[in-house]
Parts: C-alpha cells; structure tokens; sequence
C-alpha cells in the first residue's frame, strides 16, 4: 500500500516527489498520509486561494479566516461478484471568516469564490474519466471503461531514481498523531478491514486550513472512519499562480489524491481476488483552469476528464488486465466523484 509519484505541472513548471501509506484498514504502515488525505488537503487548499484572492480583487478586509472541510464516501458491494462501487457524497465545507462583508453579501462574496476554485470542475457535473491499457509492454483495448484515443504513452519505467530533491528548510508533510474517535461513530478500523471481499462502509477525512503570517496555508487531515491519522500539509502556490513555491500547490495535491487513490484499488482487488502481479504503475494527466479569482478569469473553475495510461507487468492474461482496470475505476472513490454531480454544502460562520 506504499506508493509515491511525481507530480509535474506544466504551468509553473514545479515538480513534487510525494508518498502515500495506508492504515491497519488496508495493512498498511500508516507512515504517510493515505489518497483521500492529498485530495482533501488540495480541494480545502483551492477554496483558501479563491477566497484570499477574491478578496483582493473586492478589496474585502479579511482578519481571520478558517476553513473546515468534510469529504464522505461510500463503499458497497462485492468485489467476487463484480458489485463493489466507491462513491462520493457531497462535501461540506464550514467558512469561519472575520471581514468587512456580512449577511448577503458575504454568502455571495464566499459563494462565487467556492465556484471560482478549479475544482468545481471535477465536482459539477459529470466527467468520464479515460484510460489507455498495457500489458507486459503489450497495448490492449478497454472493456468497460472509457478508451483514450491513440497510442498509451511510452512505458516511464522508474523515473524516481533520476530525481534530484531540492533542499528546503520546511517540514512539507509530517505526522501529528491518532485520530480522535467520534462519539457514536461506527468505525470501521479493524486490520485489514478494508479488504474485505464485501462491503457496505463510509468513509469520512476532514481538512483544516489556515494562514500562516508568511502566507504558507497549514492543513490539518484528520482520517475519522476507518479510523487513522492526522497529517500536517503546508501548502502554497508557486510564483506563476501568487505564490513563492515553497510547498506543493493544491492541484498537485488533488493530482496525487487521484493517482494514489486510484492504485490503491489495484492492491485491494489483488489482494481480495488473490491474483498475481509483478508491477503495475501509471501516467495520469489533469488538466484545470485557472481559479476564477486567483486566475483573474472571473468565471467559474473547470476541469477536463482524468486521461490515465496503465502500465501492468503480470502473469495472468488480457482478460485479468481489463477487469482488474474496469474494477479499480469503479472502486476508486475519487474517480467515483469526477463522474457524480456533487454541489458543496457551504456554512458561513456556523454556531
């Protein structure tokens, strides 16, 4: 359940070497933040960038502002008889802001700004993610999931070795303990109980996000059910977005939530379908617009489909290859949330 990628950006040009660990939930380490925490920490990141830079541009004083987010999924089904689903529910989102706006004219103000984060783009409406297949070096056709057009790209091999780590006097991601229990929660937590063959669970990770005096935005992931961690993020932009790029931005932490979560369904499917593999990686591209505030666009923020290349070096045969591809995508909780129409549920200064 170890993984890590690379994650480039196009635009600014930053790239970011990232790890991901699971819990006893999944057999895990525990030892780095698990998918969802990269995407909650990314799409809590975004709404502080559009909301700052909204700001700005009203000339809205802002003297506090603090961010808490709630993303839920679902697990149902069984894995054996093909039924098994991840699923993403609406997101909450709670803005406790002290400023110079209030009552209708701060729901707007946070409103419009919510909407100008790209990520509206994966939420609103329904997108297809694509995938282009390999095995043992051998490009197949897809089965059930949407086909990209063309050629896969290239087999990476491992780029990892290659990469040269810049120093950095900052503590990116780190470790802060357990999570506390919810009272009355059911906390599906026991070892290995994720990889169950059949499932009916929920799943809940919470991000906090504030601003330090330097601008950096501190996250704090809190993994509830199946019970975890909680992980620290620094986050900030990088200079051809407002920021210096001292820490990863939030598309790229929305980018790894993606990939990450996506190959851990490939363990879980391996494991509960007791298959064989040597190797399985992948390229995945995703592509936003820019915020709407942050940006300067003025308009809502969007999104592209998730366009991922698989790579898979296994014994098993072509068929084995597409229904461990066809599953993962449909047990992958954020790929679950790129094809729902889910509209955040935002509380402005709630009691």
């Amino acid at each position: 359940m170890q993984k890590e990628a690379l994650i480039h950006s196009a635009r600014t040009g930053k790239v970011w070497r990232l790890a991901s660990d699971e819990g006893d939930y999944l057999n895990g380490f525990d030892e780095a933040p698990c998918p969802l925490a990269f995407f909650t920490t990314g799409m809590v990141a975004s709404y502080m960038n559009e909301i700052t830079a909204y700001a700005k541009i009203k000339n809205v004083s802002i003297r506090d502002l603090r961010l808490t987010q709630d993303n839920y999924y679902t697990m149902e089904g069984s894995m054996p008889r093909r039924t098994m689903i991840g699923g993403a529910l609406p997101v909450d989102l709670a803005v406790e802001i002290d400023c110079d706006l209030s009552g209708d004219e701060l729901s707007s103000f946070i409103y419009d700004a919510v909407a100008a984060s790209p990520i509206n783009g994966l939420l609103r409406g329904q997108l297809t993610s694509l995938f282009a297949l390999s095995l043992n070096s051998e490009q197949l056709t897809t089965e059930r999931v949407a086909g990209l057009d063309g050629a896969i790209y290239p087999d990476p091999g491992d780029r990892f070795s290659m990469a040269q780590p810049a120093s950095t006097p900052l503590t990116l991601i780190e470790k802060i303990g357990a999570a506390p229990k919810i009272e009355g929660a059911k906390l599906t937590a026991g070892k290995g109980s994720s990889l169950t063959s059949d499932q009916s669970r929920k799943l809940h990770v919470r991000g906090v996000c504030t601003l330090r005096d330097d601008g950096i935005k501190v996250i704090e992931k809190t993994l509830f059910s199946p019970r975890g961690s909680v992980f620290r993020f620094l986050s900030e932009e990088a200079p051809a977005t407002g920021g210096q790029g001292r820490a990863p931005d939030a598309n790229t932490y929305v980018s790894a939530g993606i990939a990450f979560c996506f190959m851990t369904q490939f363990g879980r499917y391996l494991s509960i379908m007791n298959k064989a593999m040597r190797d399985y990686r992948i390229v995945q591209d995703t592509h936003f617009s820019l915020g709407g505030a942050s940006g300067a666009t003025g308009n809502e923020g969007s999104a592209h489909a998730v366009e991922t290349h698989v790579y898979l070096d296994s014994p098993e045969d072509a068929t084995f290859a597409r229904d461990i591809l066809d599953m993962s995508e449909q047990t992958c909780f954020l790929h679950a949330l790129c094809r729902t129409d889910l509209k955040p549920k935002v509380r402005i200064n709630p009691e």
